[in-house]
């Protein structure tokens, strides 16, 4: 049997809807219980992962990556010769920040850093920072044009 795209699985799974609960209980629960101290560490690794399985083509099929993911709403809110930032947000983010003391978005940074990696052909690392105030991620992504893949 034939492998389906990322596209076919989507228009596959749109009709399906998660309970949020359930991935918290994956998220916030049970990974860092199973992985330990290197949790966020193996997080990272592990959305750089997926991201070399599902390959995005532009920043908007990114952004909308995330939102059928229900890992959240991206928005770009700066971008440089060498840097770009992104914001996290919604719902979902709020709750986990109000629930859980030590989360990690490096899941989700990984992914961002692979994908970017992949659009502009460089080595591409991304860094979280946690706002619990405001209720959201940013997301700083660096790269060095010299350092080619």
């Amino acid at each position: 049997m034939k492998e389906l795209s990322y596209h076919d699985q989507l228009k596959e799974l749109e009709e399906i809807t998660l309970h949020p609960f359930s991935v918290l209980l994956l998220r916030d629960y049970l990974l860092p219980e199973l992985l330990g101290k290197e949790h966020h560490s193996i997080l990272y690794w592990a959305g750089k992962q997926l991201a070399r399985k599902i390959q995005l083509s532009t920043l908007e099929e990114l952004i909308s990556f995330f939102s059928s993911a229900g890992w959240g709403d991206l928005h770009i809110i700066r971008q440089k010769k060498n840097e770009m930032e992104f914001e996290l947000t919604g719902q979902l983010i709020e709750k986990r920040m109000k629930l859980f003391k030590d989360l990690s978005f490096q899941l989700e940074a990984g992914f961002i850093a692979q994908q970017i990696e992949c659009m502009n052909d460089v080595v591409t690392e991304a860094y979280e920072q946690i706002n619990k105030r405001l209720n959201k991620v940013i997301f700083i992504v660096k790269w060095d044009e010299k350092d080619k893949i």
